[in-house]
């Protein structure tokens, strides 16, 4: 491959630039040139949780059971000669992980040495699958107990009973372990389909930030990644969601000291460009901040009454879906929800302050510049970006073009017409 199939990509207000190539097989390059003791690496896929129906080009769709990109993600590790992917990356001194969200599968490592070595490591056991029935049966017993484990958390429990009451068909209230149900439907044919759909080059990322350069990455993509790999076309299909949501209260008793809590709205806004979609979600941090962080008068407000113990607000957004929650503990949670509800009435009336909105805002962008000092926060961003259609580097432009007016704007007509669902547990009798 010639340096003339290399793009520097270039912020020069920030000193930093990244290469993107796009290889022959499709698959997208990101190299990050760092001089730092720690390199970071991750080869991700566009495929997680919420890809349960899809096809390939003309055929008809499948639709494969809940769990199975996470479980995926683990029968990745097993080698066909029975060796340790994680004992050749120690070999290496390197340190080894993956993990499955709702939108991507990545694998990846940090090394201090060995960087190109490690690298080889990592795509190699990316790429030769190792599918049987009797080491799938034998990982259905492995993340059974995973899937335990998550029955058992009472934060986890209350996260999905929120997302199962606000959604009512879309696939992000499904755990992303799947049950142990759905789990036991899993084979090794299925697992290969939506290995050979998903983890195509095409729709692949490699990033890498540190002490490394592109032609060094470029080789070892070479070496493991055949040229004439043609793209393919990969059609998915999500359930439809509307306004209305599933139920408005959720309860459950579980070993908990003090009540936990879970308010959340959807946001059905649709945006033309992913560059828009991004400044929505800076601003709803920038408006999260504002009303609910610990510098807030709201929060401030509960904590002198004595209603929280913690508490703090989130906004997730994902290319086929966006909510925002506001999540705590208190030994009042009905008290809470009616001190939100009153909240959200005033601030229909009154304007945030726009001396803490500047605050914020520089805070914001303060800690969008400390990330550079750490080749994971560099790697992890510029590929996550990526693969929503951003470049991590305007990031910090975006933060800079908000202004008061837009988050006035949107403090007045985020909630407006918006149905809350609530997810409480609540200590065992």
């Amino acid at each position: 491959m010639n340096s003339t199939a290399i793009q520097w990509v270039e912020n020069t207000r920030l000193g930093e630039k990244y290469a993107k190539v796009v290889h022959p097989s499709g698959l997208t390059v990101f190299v990050f040139p760092k001089k730092m003791s720690t390199s970071y690496a991750l080869f991700a896929t566009k495929y997680g949780s919420l890809d349960r129906t899809f096809k390939q080009g003309e055929e008809p769709f499948t639709t494969v059971p809940d769990g199975i990109a996470h479980f995926l993600e683990h029968k990745l590790f097993e080698e066909e000669d029975g060796s340790d992917v994680f004992a050749k990356f120690a070999t290496l001194g390197a340190n080894a992980n993956a993990y499955t969200s709702n939108e991507m599968t990545a694998y990846l490592f940090s090394a201090t040495e060995n960087v190109k070595e490690a690298l080889t490591v990592l795509l190699d056991f990316v790429t030769h699958p190792y599918f049987t029935e009797k080491n799938v049966q034998k990982e259905q017993g492995i993340i059974g107990q995973e899937i335990g484990m998550y029955d058992d958390n009472p934060h986890t429990r209350l996260y999905y009973a929120l997302l199962e009451g606000l959604y009512k068909k879309h696939n992000v209230r499904i755990n992303i372990a799947g049950t142990v149900e759905t789990i036991s439907h899993i084979t090794p044919e299925l697992l290969y389909r939506c290995y050979h759909t998903f983890y195509h080059p095409s729709n692949m990322a490699l990033s890498v930030c540190g002490n490394i350069t592109v032609e060094e990455v470029l080789e070892v993509v070479n070496a493991a990644i055949p040229a004439d790999t043609q793209p393919i076309a990969i059609s998915r299909s999500y359930p439809e969601e509307d306004a209305e949501i599933e139920r408005e209260e959720t309860v459950l008793k579980m070993a908990v000291a003090t009540p936990l809590f879970a308010f959340g709205v959807k946001d059905l806004e649709t945006f033309r460009t992913a560059e828009d979609k991004l400044r929505h979600a800076v601003c709803m941090d920038l408006l999260n901040d504002l009303m609910f962080a610990d510098s807030s008068d709201f929060y401030n407000q509960l904590y002198d009454k004595g209603l929280i113990s913690s508490f703090s607000a989130e906004y997730e957004w994902m290319d086929s879906c966006a909510f925002n929650v506001i999540i705590g503990e208190s030994e009042n949670p009905e008290a809470v929800w009616e001190e939100l509800c009153a909240y959200l009435e005033e601030m229909q009336r009154k304007a945030p302050s726009k001396e803490d909105f500047e605050r914020l805002k520089r805070s914001m962008y303060a800690d969008y510049i400390r990330s550079f000092e750490s080749t994971e926060s560099i790697a992890s961003e510029v590929l996550y970006n990526a693969f929503h259609g951003l470049d991590f580097l305007q990031i910090g432009e975006v933060i800079l073009s908000v202004t008061y007016e837009d988050i006035v704007a949107l403090a007045k007509s985020y909630y407006t017409d918006k149905h809350f669902a609530r997810a409480i547990v609540l200590p065992n009798d």
